[in-house]
């Protein structure tokens, strides 16, 4: 009797393991991959979804403390961007920005609003900082500032600012690319552009994590740099407290005697670098030189010392940063740029040590190349 029911549920059981075994591979495996695919794209759509939440949202927060800054001179008119730091109006932008302009500017807020500003203060060591101050205010909106050492390479970041001076509150991505400690920047790939210049940077927090200043090229090439935030907090604490040690007045910065002279074709200058000279805020020291340069000119800028590694940063008049060179051969310390110039007028330069520390001779010299 229990040989036939042992023997029927021996031929069901087989019967179901061969049913089971002739089930198409193909078929499990479609359908593994649907649901899987399906998993997948719903994911990268929530993905996208927070992304883009994220990014709205922290517009929202920072844009209102955006602004763009406007003045006139003989040339015509200067824009450039800025951010509110303080509710009764300090705001922050670069040096090559307020440069050139008059006591009072006037400040466009995100909501259109046109708002004067006194130019009261730049950073005395050199660095491409300004500040403004918002006349009879109280309760503007402001940016918060980041935690320092919180900067990260392939962090995403954001800029908000008014390229070419005609498109205001524009709103861009990028990442990090590069950290430069040793010269107080990094560098990312958010797009800016001529008039982005003294914009915030920012983290995914809605925080301020640099000052947009500095792009190779007239347009973005994705190879931009911000002042980061160890050079840019003391600033802000220095303007609040008043620290003439650190914050150079528009009046003392016209008569400013710390940017010398090079002349192109000149006779080459011989200086010294040391104690008593300007310091970057890793202890590099440096001097400041200014040049009249003409559109097409083409340059050749050395310094040669034998005492220490020399490095040298070639600015364009609108702040633009054209050129880096520094001697960093263990047996040659010499920096060398040849540039094109792109425009008439002052051109900057910044002789400098490359390691903290570092000091003694040198000479500098600018010549054209023949037929120029």
């Amino acid at each position: 009797m229990r040989r036939p029911l042992l023997h029927l549920l021996a031929s069901g059981i087989l019967a179901t393991i061969t049913g089971l075994a002739v089930v198409p591979v193909e078929a499990l495996t479609a359908t593994t991959d649907a649901t899987s695919h399906q998993h997948l794209y719903s994911n990268l759509a929530l993905a996208q979804n927070s992304n883009e939440e994220t990014g709205v949202r922290f517009y929202k927060q920072a844009s209102p403390a955006v602004v763009a800054i406007e003045y006139t001179i003989t040339e015509g008119k200067v824009s450039g961007s800025g951010f509110i730091v303080t509710p009764d109006g300090l705001v922050i932008t670069n040096a090559h920005v307020a440069q050139d302009a008059p006591p009072i500017v006037t400040v466009i807020l995100a909501d259109g609003s046109k708002l004067p500003a006194d130019v009261i203060g730049f950073d005395k060591k050199g660095r491409d900082l300004a500040a403004l101050k918002i006349r009879n205010q109280k309760h503007l909106p402001t940016i918060p500032l980041a935690r320092s050492n919180s900067v990260q390479v392939g962090q995403r970041v954001f800029a908000i600012g008014n390229p070419f001076g005609v498109y205001p509150n524009t709103f861009t991505s990028g990442i990090v690319s590069r950290l430069d400690l040793q010269h107080g920047r990094f560098q990312h790939d958010a797009a800016i552009n001529p008039g982005n210049s003294g914009g915030p940077l920012l983290n995914s927090h809605a925080e301020v994590i640099g000052v947009n200043y500095r792009g190779y090229g007239k347009t973005n090439t994705g190879v931009n740099f911000a002042i980061a935030l160890d050079w840019l907090k003391p600033f802000i604490t220095a303007v609040i407290k008043g620290d003439d040690n650190l914050v150079l007045s528009p009046q003392e910065r016209h008569r400013d005697v710390s940017a010398q002279q090079l002349s192109i074709d000149g006779k080459p200058i011989s200086d010294s670098l040391g104690k008593g000279d300007n310091l970057f805020s890793n202890n590099r020291y440096y001097k400041v030189y200014l040049f009249e340069g003409k559109a097409g000119q083409e340059v050749t800028i050395e310094m040669k010392s034998q005492q220490f590694n020399t490095a040298l940063d070639l600015i364009a008049p609108d702040g633009t940063e054209m050129a880096y060179n520094d001697g960093v051969s263990p047996t040659d310390f010499n920096s060398r740029i040849v540039a094109t110039l792109p425009k008439d007028g002052t051109y900057q330069l910044t002789a400098s040590t490359f390691e903290a520390g570092e000091s003694g001779t040198y000479t500098l010299s600018a010549v054209t190349t023949p037929n120029n």
